[in-house]
């Protein structure tokens, strides 16, 4: 599947989650945020008048684009992009690398999507991967509840995304 084939069917997860209201909640520390696209990581954006349009084209211009999501398997690769968006790319990778030894693929837990993380993950049993992703996801967000316990009123939410 072609790059922006994938992304487009990945944005519409992202947007499922992330929503498309205007927030701004004092303990997000995105701070004013609409789509998912954050003021603080995107100073040079409007959020407040942001539109749909405009935040799939962020999305596919600075989160996606160069990522190399699509060298991953389908459902994988959207996974990936989904917590990237919130955990941020290299978190979503590790998390990612974690999996794949989980499923007794050997690779480097480094951060970065590269050959050897895409060569696994096609090799990996899918669906144990994808209930591996889920799991260390769960657990990164749990450590970020655990760090800082402002956080927890996003806990839900992130489980679910988690487990989605």
């Amino acid at each position: 599947m072609k790059s922006r084939e994938l992304f487009d069917r990945a944005i519409k997860v992202v947007l499922e989650h992330e929503g498309d209201g205007f927030t701004d909640d004092p303990r997000d520390k995105g701070g004013p945020t609409k789509y998912g696209i954050s003021q603080r990581w995107n100073p040079d954006v409007n959020v407040r008048d942001l539109s749909r349009g405009q935040a799939v084209e962020i999305y596919w211009n600075r989160y996606w684009r160069g990522r190399r999501y699509e060298t991953l398997p389908d459902g994988v690769g959207i996974k990936v992009f989904d917590l990237a968006v919130n955990l941020g790319h290299k978190t979503a990778v590790t998390c990612l690398q974690r999996a794949l030894l989980a499923c007794g693929m050997k690779v480097a837990i480094d951060g970065r999507l590269g050959p050897q993380t895409s060569g696994a993950t096609g090799l990996a049993n899918q669906e144990a991967l994808m209930a591996a992703l889920r799991s260390e996801a769960a657990g990164e967000y749990r450590l970020r509840v655990e760090r800082k316990a402002d956080q927890v009123a996003f806990e839900k939410g992130w489980l679910n995304r988690a487990y989605a």
